[in-house]
């Protein structure tokens, strides 16, 4: 079993969309991308109408800094 994502979890996120979205470049996706990757995960959990600007961010910094 999977430990639930939610929004906070920038970091888990960011490794899970680069494992199963390798070809996804966050610096190019749109905040409708990103939402929609997000939502995609297995395991998120969260409110879908949570992913704010910022929270959306903090996955693409944590994105950047695995590259």
């Amino acid at each position: 079993m999977h430990e639930p994502l939610y929004w906070d979890d920038a970091y888990p996120i960011a490794l899970k969309i680069r494992r199963f979205f390798p070809r996804i470049e966050l610096t190019s996706a749109s905040a409708h991308e990103l939402r929609t990757l997000v939502l995609q995960l297995e395991g998120f959990a969260d409110d879908p109408t949570m992913g704010h600007p910022e929270r959306l961010e903090d996955i693409q910094r944590e994105w950047l800094d695995l590259t």
